[in-house]
């Protein structure tokens, strides 16, 4: 390999973050499912949603989105049983464990989770 080839190579790695320490900050997903006690109660969803906003003012939650079941086809693949869901991005795995700890997030399952029979979490970093 020419040295300049090499040179260029080892630049554009080292930017682009293939290092160990660049590899803990890539961006995690964190997706959760819920259960409600009461899958019937709109008043139950309406109050999970509510709690589930005020998550919005932890500083490290990039973006938020609070779903509920879309009423697209049925097919076998697709798990309609859960009721709420919400996915958070955050810029790295420290991000999401500030959102853990995080004085708003300790309330919210202390004040909600009387709502839920289940919780499913599935967390990702971007491929």
């Amino acid at each position: 390999m020419k040295r300049r080839h090499f040179i260029t190579s080892a630049g554009l790695l080292a930017s682009t973050g293939t290092t160990a320490k660049a590899a803990a900050k890539k961006p995690l997903l964190h997706h959760v499912f819920f259960w409600l006690n009461n899958p019937a109660s709109e008043a139950d969803k309406q109050q999970l949603i509510k709690g589930l906003k005020a998550l919005k003012g932890i500083p490290t939650i990039k973006e938020i989105h609070i779903g509920t079941l879309a009423s697209t086809e049925k097919r076998d693949v697709v798990d309609t049983s859960w009721d709420v869901s919400e996915l958070m991005f955050f810029d790295d795995e420290a991000g999401q464990k500030v959102y853990q700890d995080h004085p708003i997030h300790v309330d919210f399952v202390k004040n909600y989770a009387h709502l839920w029979k289940k919780v499913i979490v599935y967390d990702a970093i971007d491929a």
